[in-house]
């Protein structure tokens, strides 16, 4: 980091010298081999920067804190804050700390814990450690961490001072900590915490059961819970066991998640949807002649376009995941391949896409259906207490006008009216009407699309219970 050098050259020295001592850890390494590892690393720095290591602790101190703050302008920083709307102008800041050591033996680890579980939110201590190691070994991948649990039987009585420790950050900060720890010969000693980061299954159970425990109001739970947590809550999402294979990213243009077989072309993707196949329709971009193999899809991924283009619009308004935009995705029609980066994918081939993250994956990836628990209704309950507005959905079916009433909709803001002939028989009858010869042909082709638009007329406002119905006509 402090001299802008690749870590790959260190990481083959050091798996050379793994291999010919016969060890897996560092840390098992003779001194000796350790003395000549360090030479080696002394060499390519020279060779590499033109100027020595730096052997004078203070040069070494003044070095980490400038890379720290140069790191506030590199690439993946930079990325960081657009991402989550923080400001270039805030800059960065160096705390100096004196060190401890989790490398001193086998009374001594280091770890990452969350006060609470990130993914379920059961309130139990959850992460990982090592014993006899640094923190680096922990996410750096170089060493298989232990689960937290263990350690309760490893090192119990650290165990219970990092519970006592995680309960009082909790009190303090009234949210979930993430944070990192060291065990220098039993002794237990905190690096950092900050806030955790959740997914929304965990996020609205920890906020309904910190309203239990008195560290929040109602008020502040629902606040704490943004909207795209919510929107994982009603899609099915991508279970975090999956041994995942990232094939490409794009836009979340609509969310949830789905698998199955690439189809490039519309007509197809409805033929074989229609057979029940799973099928995930992908295009360089999709039109309102699409709009078939859309609806028989379980998913749309494009390469162009953003999250106002047709397919972000279109899907989003059919409930369906789409991840648009993919620009490193190159989509080869006649040979019937997708290519990213090199990478091969032909139509027939299982992709995941995930429309909350824009992340799309090679394979079929386990799915987590929706479950709307009791936490949620609750949260539900607190939002219709103290919201000042009332919600109308758009519908343009008595289905969606079902599903709207299923999550507390009241009432229709907008039933687009056109959109009630884009099935089979209903959009051939349509086509007859716009293209009538005479008034004769226009009146046999509108009394074929009147019962249809009568009955679901009638259908919408069962579903809606009397509460209004904003309807747009053709005209």
């Amino acid at each position: 980091v402090v001299f802008d050098l690749s870590r790959k050259p260190f990481e083959q020295m050091l798996e050379e010298h793994r291999q010919r001592c016969g060890v897996e850890r560092d840390i098992d390494l003779p001194v000796e081999e350790m003395q000549a590892l360090v030479r080696r690393f002394k060499e390519h720095v020279r060779a590499e920067t033109g100027r020595a290591f730096p052997g004078d602790p203070l040069d070494q101190l003044w070095g980490a804190i400038a890379a720290v703050f140069e790191s506030w302008n590199t690439r993946r920083a930079i990325d960081y804050r657009k991402l989550h709307d923080i400001p270039d102008s805030m800059g960065t800041a160096v705390n100096v700390v004196a060190m401890v050591f989790g490398n001193l033996g086998e009374d001594s680890g280091t770890g990452v814990a969350f006060s609470r579980n990130p993914s379920t939110g059961e309130r139990a201590l959850y992460g990982e450690y090592l014993l006899n190691a640094q923190g680096e070994d922990v996410v750096s991948g170089s060493r298989t961490p232990l689960p937290m649990a263990t350690l309760k039987d490893r090192l119990p009585a650290s165990f219970q001072e990092l519970e006592r420790v995680a309960r009082t950050l909790e009190r303090h900060f009234r949210d979930v900590q993430d944070m990192e720890f060291t065990i220098e010969r039993g002794t237990l000693y905190m690096l950092q915490t900050r806030r955790g980061q959740r997914s929304g299954q965990a996020a609205v159970r920890i906020a309904c059961e910190m309203v239990d425990e008195e560290l929040i109001s109602e008020e502040e739970a629902v606040a704490r819970i943004p909207p795209q947590d919510v929107n994982q809550l009603l899609h099915p999402t991508i279970d975090p066991n999956s041994h995942l294979d990232l094939l490409t990213t794009g836009l979340p243009a609509s969310p949830g998640a789905a698998c199955g077989t690439v189809v490039l072309d519309a007509d197809r993707a409805e033929k074989l949807g229609r057979a029940g196949q799973a099928v995930i329709l992908v295009r360089r971009e999709t039109s309102p002649e699409d709009f078939h193999g859309m609806v028989m899809a379980k998913a749309v991924l494009t390469a162009r376009g953003g999250m106002t283009s047709h397919a972000a619009v279109v899907a989003r308004g059919m409930g369906k995941p789409c991840v648009a935009g993919a620009q490193d995705l190159q989509v080869d029609e006649r040979s019937g391949r997708l290519s990213v980066n090199g990478r091969q994918v032909a139509e027939g081939d299982w992709i995941t896409v995930d429309g909350s993250t824009g992340k799309v994956f090679a394979g079929q990836a386990a799915l987590r259906t929706p479950e709307l628990s009791g936490d949620f209704l609750r949260l539900m309950q607190w939002a219709d207490r103290i919201r000042q507005l009332r919600v109308r959905v758009n519908a343009d079916t008595p289905a969606d006008a079902h599903r709207g009433r299923d999550f507390g909709a009241e009432g229709i803001g907008l039933c687009r009216t056109e959109h009630m002939f884009f099935n089979g028989d209903r959009l051939t009858a349509m086509r007859e009407m716009i293209v009538a010869q005479d008034s004769q042909g226009r009146r046999r082709a509108l009394a074929k699309l009147l019962p249809m638009q009568r009955s679901d007329f009638e259908a919408i406002f069962r579903a809606m219970e009397g509460f209004p119905v904003t309807i747009r006509l053709l005209d």
